[in-house]
């Protein structure tokens, strides 16, 4: 027998239904949606990097993931289309930033953690 599962069957009745209760009040598939925009390692990094500036011009992006400014671009929408990034035109430069706080906190609390986990072992 696996030693990461119940030996026995034992369910606390409570418990299982306040969490089905609390489930039925949310969407997981919509905050899935949000993980698996952010999967990507391309996207991660864009996102990562506007949590460090308020505010990346396409350019800028496409610099700081070494790619093409296209490559950048369809990130950058595929990310806008999410709700997790919002642009801006100034002129003939279009600007990127983060939704809002809770997208800037997800990204580095998932950064956070990853550094905690290679530091731990």
């Amino acid at each position: 027998m696996s030693k990461d599962t119940c030996e026995i069957l034992c369910v606390d009745e409570e418990k299982v239904e306040r969490v089905q209760q609390q489930l039925s009040e949310q969407n997981p598939l919509e905050v899935a949606k949000i993980f698996k925009a952010l999967s990507d390692d391309t996207r991660i990094k864009i996102a990562y990097a506007l949590s460090l500036e308020d505010k990346l011009c396409v350019c800028d992006v496409a610099n700081i993931i070494g790619s093409s400014v296209a490559t950048a671009s369809y990130h950058l929408r595929l990310l806008k289309n999410m709700g997790l990034a919002n642009y801006r035109k100034e002129g003939k430069l279009v600007y990127y930033s983060l939704d809002d706080a809770h997208v800037k906190h997800l990204v580095q609390v998932a950064f956070i953690h990853q550094k905690e986990v290679v530091e731990v072992g």
